[in-house]
């Protein structure tokens, strides 16, 4: 993470949360604005009391472009509060700015411009499913019916299958594979022509029939399991994704070549690594370029 003056919190998705803080609230949950600065605070060093000291301070204003703000070099949470019609919404934010103190102050090396890597949404995933544990923070999703009406909808009717229907399509790409085989014939010419499939993709897709990936943790998710080579980390993987695991906690977990992207250090010695490639290979190109003018310029002088 670079060092910028402030990271913001988006409106959309929080503002959501405000416009229907008021609906479906657990019993627990105050549902009017009470929490001070103080109090916000303390919920939140609940969730994570090993981190660096910070501050949070609500501006008593309105925003219209974000929620909340991170300060990396003053390690102040900024909150708009007036954004706000009750608590929920407002812790909302307030752990997602937290999420990135954690990312920015706990990184080797803090020198991305990019903020909202798969490594903050994997903090911010798991520190949303303990605020809700906790019963700091009420998850919306799960206690409007509107909500959970929907997700019943796009699970049943579309991820699941839609995954299952991948699944399918994979044993059928397996089924044309034979037959190009049987007749000499190129399988990548045949996906890549005929069906306009291109033959990465193609064969991602038939890992999904051949390794009885579990269709419904639906299609993106199928693919990244369908990616390890290893049986039991596979397995592991997509047994993550059924207990509920967003795919950044999977892959923060799991993915080792995810977890060096975001790792700012891997990051700088993977771009100088590439540099110096270039760099070798613009001089070999050079010595090449001086070889034939010298021989050219021989050439021309005995002419």
């Amino acid at each position: 993470m670079g060092r910028t003056a402030s990271i913001g919190c988006d409106g959309a998705a929080a503002t959501a949360r405000a416009a229907s803080d008021t609906m479906a609230v657990p019993e627990n949950r105050v549902k009017e604005k009470s929490m001070n600065q103080d109090q916000v605070k303390s919920q939140l060093l609940r969730l994570n009391k090993d981190v660096e000291d910070f501050t949070v301070v609500f501006s008593g204003k309105k925003s219209r472009k974000v929620d909340g703000l991170y300060k990396p070099d003053t390690r102040e949470i900024l909150i708009h509060n007036k954004n706000f019609e009750g608590d929920n919404a407002l812790m909302y934010t307030a752990i997602h700015e937290f999420a990135h103190h954690i990312q920015f102050t706990q990184a080797a090396a803090p020198s991305s411009t990019r903020v909202h890597t798969a490594r903050f949404w994997d903090i911010l995933h798991r520190l949303l499913y303990d605020a809700e544990h906790k019963g700091i923070y009420a998850n919306l999703f799960e206690s409007d019916p509107r909500f959970t009406a929907l997700t019943k909808r796009i699970r049943e009717k579309y991820l699941g299958p839609g995954g299952a229907l991948m699944k399918e399509f994979g044993r059928l790409l397996m089924e044309a594979e034979e037959l190009c085989r049987e007749c000499q014939a190129s399988f990548d010419d045949y996906v890549d022509r005929e069906l306009m499939v291109h033959r990465a993709a193609a064969k991602t897709i038939m890992k999904l029939h051949a390794l009885d990936v579990n269709p419904t943790i639906g299609y993106e998710n199928m693919k990244t399991v369908a990616k390890i080579r290893d049986p039991e980390r596979r397995t592991e993987v997509q047994n993550m994704f059924l207990d509920g695991n967003s795919p950044d906690m999977v892959k923060a977990r799991f993915m080792s070549n995810a977890e060096a992207a975001d790792d700012p250090v891997q990051r700088l010695l993977h771009e100088k690594s590439k540099i110096m490639n270039a760099i070798k290979t613009l001089q070999e190109r050079l010595l090449e370029i001086d070889e034939r003018l010298h021989a050219m310029k021989g050439t021309s002088e005995s002419a």
